[in-house]
């Protein structure tokens, strides 16, 4: 069971962040299917509704989104978003599409509540394929990598200690397997709450 707080940073725990750019609440919530119990967090998608009506022409299976009212209302042709939102329940076509923050990189935020036995991660703004299949932590005086729990949503953890930073981490792609290692990417002296951006993002 998730928190209160959890809850207000919905499923994938991205909270506020989805009210600003690049996302600028372009989001919504999907299916089971596409969720893959949160391992879906981050990926992109492209979805259009085919009422030529009242749909906008501009850029495949069968799924649900949950799609909020600016994603909604971009699907519209102009003048049409009042009442393509009216609609409610649309069908639609989508198609996977890979990820672009231009001018951003991978970004980890550091949840409230870890401590030196036990630190999560959020994991934000990963190009391409964005969804995450695994993910490695290793501590500045080790050269093992030690593999990270998936938590929930976009949320991984690890329990063990104590665990002292700089940190480097390594991120797997779930839908292709593609790696990208970040050094030292926490700081010695971190903080819960804060977010740490690399130098880095999947091309």
């Amino acid at each position: 069971m998730q928190s209160i707080e959890n809850i207000h940073r919905g499923a994938c725990g991205y909270g506020d962040l989805v009210d600003v750019r690049p996302l600028k609440a372009r989001v919504g919530a999907v299916s089971p299917v596409l969720f893959k119990d949160g391992e879906g967090c981050g990926a992109c998608y492209k979805v259009r509704c085919v009422d030529p009506a009242i749909c906008s022409r501009r850029p495949f299976g069968r799924t649900h989104f949950d799609l909020s009212g600016a994603a909604f209302g971009r699907m519209a042709a102009n003048g049409e978003r009042a009442q393509l939102r009216n609609k409610g329940e649309i069908s639609v076509l989508y198609r996977r599409t890979p990820c672009k923050y231009p001018g951003k990189n991978v970004a980890f935020h550091v949840n409230e509540g870890s401590t030196d036995y036990w630190l999560s991660l959020l994991i934000e703004f990963e190009d391409g394929d964005g969804d995450i299949g695994s993910m490695h932590i290793k501590q500045s005086s080790s050269s093992e990598w030690l593999e990270m729990k998936h938590l929930w949503g976009a949320n991984w953890c690890i329990i063990g200690g104590p665990l002292r930073g700089p940190f480097s981490v390594k991120l797997t792609t779930l839908s292709t397997q593609r790696t990208l290692s970040t050094k030292d990417v926490i700081p010695k002296h971190w903080s819960p709450k804060a977010t740490y951006t690399s130098r880095l993002n999947f091309a």
